[in-house]
């Protein structure tokens, strides 16, 4: 059930019934040579929604621009402030929580989002615990990255190994062209397995240690038969964790 294309009425049937909501969180930014500059958000949707139609959880509207400041040496990359996105967060969260909404999972596709939506959380539960207690909520929020359980986790590396890498990897890469085959993009990659660091501070700093954008990774492999594959343990994986966090 998305809540995008509900009504105001269906919301409050559904709140009769669960209090939780998913929200798909990702970013607009650059996948290397092969990978969607909205590969992160529509990762993470893709996902979202299958869990959504798994569960019966409703799926609230994408966040789709995420904190990627370090991926702006290239061109089509879109991010916001560390600020603006705790803002962002907080607005979503409270909104929903006027409503009677009390669990919040995020299905996150991009690692640049961990620090500043977990300081996001911390905001919302500042401002919980500073009521007095007659008008406090029984609010939780956690994050999960979409390829992070234990169907998901085996199968990237079974199919990968360590040409896995960490950014523009040929695991999301192929959740992308199973979910948007039309898109799908075909690109020359040298060296085969980009180079694999941690290290970097800003956009220029990125661009100079990782000139094509990728990150120990070769998603040269990536398939939409591969991308198949891995959504359906993504579901599988966010399903079982969806329904343990509504139960806790």
């Amino acid at each position: 059930m998305q809540l995008a294309l509900s009504t105001w009425h269906e919301v409050e049937d559904y709140l009769r019934a669960s209090r939780g909501i998913i929200i798909p969180i990702g970013a607009t930014e650059q996948h290397g040579p092969n990978g969607l500059i909205g590969t992160d958000h529509l990762d993470a949707e893709f996902v979202a929604k299958g869990v959504g139609d798994e569960t019966g959880a409703l799926v609230a509207p994408t966040l789709t621009i995420g904190m990627s400041q370090h991926h702006l040496g290239f061109t089509g990359t879109i991010t916001l402030r560390p600020s603006t996105l705790i803002a962002v967060v907080n607005d979503v969260v409270t909104s929903l929580i006027r409503h009677g909404f009390e669990r919040f999972l995020f299905i996150n596709g991009h690692g640049g989002n961990v620090a500043t939506v977990s300081a996001a959380f911390d905001e919302i539960y500042a401002s919980v615990s500073m009521r007095p207690p007659a008008e406090t909520w029984p609010v939780r929020c956690r994050m999960v990255f979409w390829f992070q359980g234990k169907q998901c986790s085996a199968l990237r590396k079974q199919l990968y190994g360590d040409a896995e890498g960490s950014h523009a990897t040929p695991s999301e890469v192929s959740l992308a062209q199973f979910y948007h085959p039309q898109a799908i993009k075909h690109a020359q990659m040298s060296p085969k397995v980009a180079p694999r660091s941690d290290r970097f501070s800003d956009a220029a700093d990125y661009r100079r240690r990782y000139p094509d954008g990728r990150i120990g990774s070769d998603p040269s492999l990536s398939s939409p038969d591969d991308g198949e594959r891995l959504y359906k343990a993504a579901v599988a994986d966010m399903a079982e964790l969806y329904r343990a966090f509504l139960a806790n």
